[in-house]
């Protein structure tokens, strides 16, 4: 393949979020020459260019057709200010909490805009991510969008108005699952269980229980059911969580970290 004469994607920010990005693009439809990452930070150009030896990392942003901002909030506007000049049509937005508004704003709206929350297992090509379109987006870039989001995981797509909500499930949620698992360990620990074991059998437990989940056609509710036999160990423990009011509970911090969300957007 030629190179072409101007990049097809420039992800702006090397960081654990934008490199995934790259990654997962370069297992997809992307060839190396297509990409272009921009960061500013000396060190971690470097180790850039010992994982993407073929892609070229540059401090500043070429003449591109379309950007994944994958920087922090505070950066955003600042680099919104060059993508008019560098010829950008299409963002993606990956910067937590920063509004379609905000970046419409900063490229004067000659840009369709999508607005994107993963969550951290797309580190590892299983993430989550919902994505809001602006008004200006055409279904040409929704799908340009989804073909880089599903290239670290799954991808629905919501309005902005939910993105918050979003953040406090998924965004959030993986936080939930690993307190959940030292949770786990622990109580084996108390049971008697030396923390190796403890540990080794939770982490197998949360995986295997999440192929589970996700190959199969039942719902979590008849998944459990089939686990829990009346009267038996596992009806114990329900009940116990039950009575604790463990669903509340659950209910009351994704409730809480969107509330925060809601609020770090204001």
């Amino acid at each position: 393949m030629n190179k072409p004469s101007r990049r097809v994607l420039g992800i702006i920010g090397g960081g654990n979020m934008g490199s995934a990005l790259v990654r997962g693009l370069l297992a997809g439809n992307f060839f190396a020459e297509q990409i272009v990452i921009v960061e500013k930070d000396n060190s971690r150009i470097a180790e850039l260019q010992r994982e993407f030896a073929t892609i070229e990392i540059s401090s500043q942003l070429p003449k591109c057709d379309s950007v994944v901002l994958a920087v922090k909030p505070t950066d955003v506007v600042e680099v919104c200010s060059n993508l008019e000049a560098a010829g950008v049509r299409q963002v993606l937005s990956i910067a937590a909490g920063v509004k379609i508004a905000t970046i419409e704003n900063a490229t004067s709206g000659k840009v369709a805009v999508i607005r994107a929350m993963p969550n951290t297992p797309a580190l590892i090509g299983q993430g989550a991510s919902a994505m809001a379109r602006s008004a200006s987006c055409s279904d040409e870039n929704v799908a340009w969008a989804k073909q880089i989001l599903f290239g670290v995981g799954t991808v629905v797509e919501v309005t902005e108005d939910l993105i918050d909500a979003v953040t406090g499930l998924s965004g959030s949620g993986p936080a939930y699952i690993f307190l959940l698992a030292e949770a786990l360990i622990a109580a084996g620990v108390q049971q008697g269980l030396s923390e190796q074991v403890s540990n080794e059998l939770v982490r197998q437990l949360l995986v295997g229980s999440s192929l589970l989940l996700a190959e199969s056609s039942e719902t979590p509710a008849q998944l459990r059911k089939k686990v829990t036999s009346p009267n038996g160990t596992t009806a114990a423990g329900i009940a116990e969580l039950v009575s604790k009011q463990f669903a509340e509970i659950i209910a009351s911090a994704v409730g809480a970290a969107t509330a925060r969300s809601k609020d770090l957007g204001k």
